[in-house]
């Protein structure tokens, strides 16, 4: 089978390269020359383990290709994937126009049957849109070709993407034929050895599912927040309460963590559109407003406490940042906490020191020099008042405190993840604070 996927993006790359591992032959359209170019050259843009290999491997084999023009393939594939960006407008809501722009491509110049799958993450009625859009396009042209179209949203996290891809938990595709669910599951077979996990919904469900799915994992990690915060003011341990509830089986233990708050290409932006989608349908999200405006004030977590230890007097402190992407092995650094907690500290004139194992590159490409980019850990807390651990990447699991305690001005360490043990901190001579 041969397919187009456009969009070389975090989700159209890995999607494209997963699928000619299993054998089908893929071609990867990006409008962006320069990004094409570096592909074809085995450069990759985005961090993710295990992909770079793989793209190598797939390119070599023959199954991987990369090109700007989708025209130029539409008469040989039999299925077109969408996986382009839906950022988040000004209102909140998800720009279509690049999803549009590609439905129009495919109308102006298809030629024979094809399905135009939806992979990026778009709101509930896009697809119509999108049929509506080819439509048009072959009105215009005086040509009656049938087409199909069909949603399948992604649920790839971000540093485990590949074998997400590879050995699904479900694959959703909303169809509105059974020619299209026959395609959709010839394509999915190989990765279903194992079991059957695909879920065949209408399209409008499966836009909705991706949607809903994203903003009950930010509820829970909100909601676990909000009850940290609580725990603090009356003397309860947030760890204890996590393990309390999350053994009821109703509830379960995943994404009850407390922290600084979610970031990432995802969370933030659905939970932003879910709300705009129900404005424009006349319904008010109060509680996915709720976990969009906890996720905020709980990304200032750490400064409110480094703040409430000085009594308010922390110009001119030089504060040492582990961790600056959104969450561990990846170097997204999209609504990432460490980017608030680096303007408001700043802001209150603050010296800053950071290290992160991949996202250095990135955050300088953000705020440039900002801040003072350190070779490793250990040479970020020299000289510091304090310490926040932001990312919880696995080399900073175990960080040797009586090092750290001899390079620290003050010794003060404020654990965005709650991943380190008071008692052995206080007997190194640290002042600890913990979320919740």
């Amino acid at each position: 089978m041969k397919i187009a996927i456009v969009g070389t993006g975090y989700v159209g790359l890995v999607s494209g390269t997963c699928f000619s591992e299993m054998g089908v032959d893929v071609t990867c359209v990006d409008v962006n020359s320069e990004k094409i170019n570096k592909l074809q050259n085995g450069i990759i843009p985005i961090y993710e383990p295990g992909l770079e290999d793989l793209v190598h491997k797939n390119v070599k084999a023959g199954r991987l290709h990369f090109i700007t023009d989708l025209e130029n393939v539409l008469n040989e594939v039999e299925v077109v994937f969408c996986a382009v960006g839906t950022p988040p407008d000004e209102d909140g809501s998800a720009d279509l126009r690049y999803v549009l722009d590609v439905a129009r491509v495919v109308g102006r110049n298809m030629n024979k049957y094809l399905l135009v799958v939806t992979k990026s993450t778009v709101p509930v009625g896009t697809a119509i849109k999108i049929q509506n859009s080819i439509q048009e396009e072959l009105d215009k042209r005086g040509v009656n070709i049938d087409f199909d179209i069909a949603s399948n949203p992604e649920f790839l996290k971000e540093g485990a993407a590949i074998n997400d891809f590879m050995s699904p938990d479900r694959v959703v595709v909303g169809v509105a034929s059974n020619r299209a669910k026959e395609i959709m599951f010839k394509l999915y077979k190989p990765f279903m050895v194992s079991g059957d996990r695909m879920i065949f919904t209408d399209v409008p469900s499966a836009e909705m599912i991706k949607y809903a799915a994203n903003a009950m994992l930010a509820t829970r990690i909100s909601f676990m927040n909000d009850i940290a915060n609580l725990c603090e003011l009356v003397g309860a341990d947030v760890s204890m309460v996590r393990k309390g509830i999350g053994s009821d089986s109703r509830i379960g233990k995943k994404f009850l963590y407390a922290g600084c708050g979610y970031g990432g290409s995802c969370f933030p932006k659905d939970v932003k559109a879910l709300i705009k989608t129900a404005e424009q349908k006349g319904y008010d999200m109060g509680v996915i407003k709720a976990v969009e405006e906890v996720n905020e004030r709980q990304k200032a977590v750490l400064y409110d406490k480094l703040i409430r230890h000085y009594e308010g007097d922390i110009e001119g402190k030089t504060v040492a940042i582990w961790g600056l992407a959104f969450k561990p092995e990846t170097d997204d650094m999209r609504e990432a906490p460490a980017l608030v907690l680096i303007d408001l500290l700043i802001k209150a004139g603050v010296i800053v020191r950071v290290y992160d194992p991949i996202a250095m590159l990135e955050c300088k490409r953000q705020i440039g020099n900002k801040v003072i980019y350190c070779k490793n850990m250990y040479e970020a807390v020299l000289d510091a008042d304090a310490l926040m651990l932001v990312t919880e990447w696995k080399e900073f699991r175990v960080p040797s405190w009586a090092v750290i305690a001899k390079e620290m001005s003050t010794r003060i360490v404020l654990d965005g993840r709650n991943i380190y043990d008071r008692a052995e901190l206080e007997e190194n001579g640290f002042i600890y604070y913990k979320i919740g």
